[in-house]
């Protein structure tokens, strides 16, 4: 019920494309520290956030001596009047750039904003151009234009952190740039993000709501993800794999429409099966480019979901091990 709830308070506010859901500062912390090592001399750029609100400008703000930032650059899309959701439809955009001094406990003053000409959408030519400046992208921007958000950032050839819902991986977009290891995903996932900050008029009921200490309305849809470009180390480590597929066929049935094996559970993944295997999409926090490889999403050979006697699994990746161990196959 609770699940359900939070997930439709996102669906509606796809809808109406106003995604009013702000970042806690926690589970900005708790990303960031793997990346430490990718900012030092480097421009940050957050294109979908107000300074004087935003968690990701305090965070950046707050560490910026010990990342090694060269800059920091905050930018919204209009004025936010009276908090962080009012904004009058006719106020201009602004933006922020902070060396490391100015402002008061790392807030811009008034005098420190300059405005733009308009309304300071990330695919204005105003953004753009600060987005030309920059080197690293880290914001939560808006889910209903995740899709043209992401197509911009490889456009210019940034390197970026940003946050969206885990179905992001089924758009196919985004889900060429994971299998042509150009994104993939970050460290926290699910519950691993801890929730948003939402405004007064959202309906809050269900267990994966509450109010903060500071009397911040969290909604938690566990359901969103890192995704960025950043390497880290646990990119790089082995999935652990115990199960046989020798011996245990009957718990792996093939596919109707493709030539491969149909897998439920990422840890059920054989160590001894050399050939296609398809598994849930939330293999894709595991994955290990150098241990598989990813072959195709979701579509069998006749174009149609990949299907086991007939019904149709949810969502598959089909991959395949590049680290095969051959000596347990010579001596099933």
């Amino acid at each position: 019920m609770a699940r359900n709830a939070t997930n439709e308070l996102l669906q509606k506010a796809k809808k109406s494309k106003s995604d009013e859901f702000y970042t806690q500062l926690s589970d900005i912390d708790s990303e960031l520290q793997h990346y430490k090592n990718h900012f030092k001399n480097k421009v940050v750029y957050c294109n979908c956030d107000d300074p004087k609100n935003s968690n990701f400008f305090y965070y950046f703000a707050s560490n910026f001596k010990e990342l090694g930032l060269k800059k920091l650059i905050t930018a919204c899309y209009r004025e936010q009047v009276k908090d962080l959701f009012n904004t009058q439809e006719d106020e201009k955009g602004f933006f922020f750039e902070y060396t490391g001094t100015g402002g008061e406990k790392n807030k811009p003053g008034s005098a420190d904003i300059v405005y733009f000409n308009g309304n300071g959408d990330f695919r204005s030519s105003e953004s753009i151009e600060l987005l030309k400046q920059s080197d690293i992208v880290v914001t939560n921007p808006p889910f209903s234009l995740f899709r043209e958000y992401v197509a911009q950032l490889i456009k210019y050839g940034k390197k970026f952190l940003i946050i969206g819902n885990i179905n992001a991986i089924t758009y196919k977009e985004i889900f060429k740039l994971i299998k042509e290891n150009k994104a993939w995903l970050g460290i926290n996932l699910g519950r691993g993000i801890s929730g948003f900050i939402v405004p007064e008029h959202y309906e809050l009921y269900g267990t994966e709501t509450r109010i903060d200490s500071l009397g911040n309305r969290i909604v938690s849809p566990n359901n969103c993800l890192w995704l960025t470009n950043l390497d880290t180390s646990k990119r790089h480590e082995d999935i652990v794999l115990t199960k046989r597929y020798f011996g245990n066929e009957a718990e792996y049935q093939k596919y109707d429409n493709y030539d491969g094996i149909n897998v439920d559970r990422t840890q059920d993944i054989p160590v001894d099966y050399k050939g296609f295997m398809g598994v849930p999409i939330t293999f894709l926090h595991k994955f290990n480019p150098n241990q598989f490889e990813i072959i195709k999403f979701r579509k069998g050979n006749d174009g149609k979901d990949l299907s086991v006697n007939g019904k149709c699994p949810y969502f598959r990746i089909l991959i395949k091990n590049k680290q095969i161990r051959t000596d347990l196959i010579e001596n099933r």
